[in-house]
């Protein structure tokens, strides 16, 4: 068991992964499509990533497929690829860890969506691949791309990004820049965007208020929220379950209590 050691964890629909402090990565749970990264089968306990024992700082559970950030920054995806969310250039599905193209040095984060994935490098520059129904690749198409396409309109100032596991089949993507400000696009529907309007945006908007002091992200099923410097939650989008913490908005509003 993992009593000890753990450093990370990400919960996905159906199964779950953690690092350890030996590097190592486990996931547990189902293996339908091979998300946990093993050729066995389903899981109750945690199982070894194939071939990720050690060198892996951080991983992210999508709805079906997993990604890690390997070994000098290397990025590694496995499970379902039906969209290309795996980033190796096909749409064939791995039931071991594969290399995302063009990724095998210098990520610093790794965020899995539904079925797509987001990644940031060294140099500051905002990469997805994978479904792009809704625009949430951030190219300024709907094209799906088995391979990262770099995220429009970001250039090298990207600091923290969040991919949307979206349950309702759709998707949108937010990013932190080095200044503070966060970047939203993709599906709107929900106003989880923060601009203000439902429309989907095939490329990154400013969120309405948050152009600085931002130090975080997060992108739910159809809303999002961030923290502030000076520590507030701020949230928008759907609130049909309360989740925005405060009468739902468009555009970000304090968390109440939490201000």
């Amino acid at each position: 068991g993992l009593t000890s050691g753990v450093t990370g964890i990400a919960v996905g629909a159906s199964h779950t992964c953690a690092t350890t402090s030996a590097g190592a990565a486990l996931c547990w749970g189902t293996n339908q499509s091979g998300r946990l990264g093993t050729t066995g089968g389903d899981s109750s306990s945690p199982v070894q990533v194939t071939g990720l024992s050690s060198g892996v700082s951080a991983v992210s559970v999508g709805s079906g497929h997993t990604c890690a950030i390997a070994g000098g920054g290397a990025a590694k995806c496995w499970g379902d690829n039906q969209y290309g969310q795996l980033g190796d250039g096909t749409t064939t599905s791995r039931d071991t860890p594969v290399p995302v193209t063009g990724l095998g040095s210098g990520v610093i984060a790794i965020s899995a969506g539904e079925w797509y994935t987001c990644a940031i490098t060294s140099g500051g520059a905002a990469k997805c691949w994978g479904s792009n129904q809704y625009g949430q690749l951030g190219d300024g198409t709907t094209t799906n791309s088995s391979a990262p396409v770099q995220v429009a309109g970001l250039g090298s100032s990207t600091a923290v990004i969040a991919a949307s596991v979206s349950y309702l089949v759709r998707g949108h993507t937010c990013a932190v820049t080095s200044s503070g400000a966060v970047k939203c696009w993709g599906d709107n529907h929900l106003g989880q965007l923060g601009d203000g309007t439902t429309a989907s945006r095939y490329t990154p908007v400013g969120v309405t208020h948050l152009d600085s002091g931002v130090v975080a992200v997060s992108a739910g099923a159809g809303h999002t929220c961030a923290i502030t410097s000076a520590g507030s939650a701020e949230c928008w989008g759907s609130n049909s379950y309360g989740q925005l913490g405060t009468p739902s908005g468009r555009t970000p509003v304090d968390v109440i209590g939490l201000e």
